[in-house]
């Protein structure tokens, strides 16, 4: 991505007669790349994504704002040896940090519909309602929610750790939601970046991710790819 031009902001001082580009306070000049960086970083699309292990398909609106993320989106599986057919409707919302504070799922299957509640607090507990109750936890410290069979939420811990620029091995605590269950457990999920792709360990099983230059998924090898 390039960088425009910065240019003095509206309430920049007049440079004195003489002064040259030495003579530009350092913060007013980080003040003002750090703006054109931020506003770079802000944009609306539509993602999709169909299953290449099964007839799936992934529909998410984004709205990004640096890292902060408000998405709303729809997982529709349809039945396999493994698991029933269902609709996820998914609304997430993050920090400015890009870690989750809320994620709320209408899950439909043939046998009726649930509703899923997750949410982070401002001390770093999460509270998990289904219908099989409420619980309260740190998760092992996750900021982040994972939802089975989805290559969107990758992009959390992703963009959340740059992982799509910077070659990194990290684990991730994560809340991790099954589909089409509706269940939620702790779980971690490994990363392992370099500049042709990134490596992923998950509960399920092992991959490789490839990302566009914004850190959401391309191709998620054996479950999905963006079309």
């Amino acid at each position: 991505m390039s960088s425009p031009q910065v240019s003095p902001t509206s309430g920049s001082a007049p440079a004195a007669p003489g002064a040259t580009d030495r003579d530009v306070p350092v913060h007013d000049a980080q003040r003002d790349v750090t703006e054109v960086s931020s506003s770079a970083d802000d944009f609306k699309k539509v993602f999709t994504w169909r299953g290449v292990d099964a007839t799936r398909l992934e529909q998410v609106r984004v709205q990004v704002t640096g890292l902060r993320v408000k998405a709303f989106g729809q997982v529709i599986g349809a039945a396999t040896d493994t698991h029933e057919a269902f609709s996820a409707t998914y609304d997430l919302l993050t920090n400015d940090a890009g870690v989750t504070r809320r994620l709320s799922v209408h899950l439909a299957r043939a046998g009726g519909e649930t509703q899923i509640s997750i949410t982070r607090d401002g001390e770093n507990n999460w509270l998990v309602q289904t219908p099989q109750g409420t619980e309260r936890s740190d998760f092992g410290g996750a900021q982040d929610v994972d939802l089975v069979l989805s290559p969107f939420f990758n992009a959390l811990p992703i963009r959340r750790l740059d992982l799509h620029r910077n070659p990194t091995q990290i684990q991730v605590p994560v809340v991790y939601l099954y589909l089409p269950e509706g269940s939620v457990a702790p779980a971690t999920v490994s990363y392992d970046s370099s500049a042709d792709a990134i490596a992923v360990q998950s509960p399920v099983g092992s991959s490789s991710i490839s990302t566009d230059d914004t850190g959401f998924v391309r191709d998620y090898e054996g479950l999905a790819e963006r079309i």
